[in-house]
């Protein structure tokens, strides 16, 4: 039902930047709940940032905050994860995720979103 593709990953230094993004089917994109994951070697999957429907209320994990902003442009259907000030420890797959719902905030918990992408590899060098 909802397709998501991942892309802008690869291999930067450290305190270099990245921007991922997640260009997802379905012409309710506006109307989802969005949100990055990543998931390093070994590691559970953790949140990063999510952003609501209408892109009017974000979360940011406290290892992200100042460094990373979510964003979505709901006329091209994509959601984006811009990362500067890489560090190594962010070295990770990460994926995007969506869910059909609007709540006015976005959730915070994996098992929420139905649909997941196939993930892009960011690694960070030192």
């Amino acid at each position: 039902q909802v397709q998501l593709v991942e892309s802008g990953g690869g291999l930067v230094q450290a305190g270099g930047s990245l921007r991922v993004s997640c260009a997802a089917s379905g012409r309710t994109f506006s109307r989802y709940n969005m949100a990055w994951f990543r998931q390093a070697p070994g590691k559970e999957r953790d949140l990063v940032a999510a952003i609501n429907w209408s892109g009017g209320s974000t979360y940011y994990a406290d290892s992200v905050k100042g460094r990373f902003t979510i964003s979505r442009d709901n006329a091209k259907n994509t959601v984006y994860l811009q990362m500067n000030g890489l560090k190594p420890e962010d070295t990770a797959v990460y994926y995007c995720a969506a869910s059909l719902n609007s709540p006015d905030r976005p959730y915070r918990t994996a098992s929420l979103y139905g649909y997941w992408g196939q993930g892009t590899q960011v690694t960070v060098s030192s």
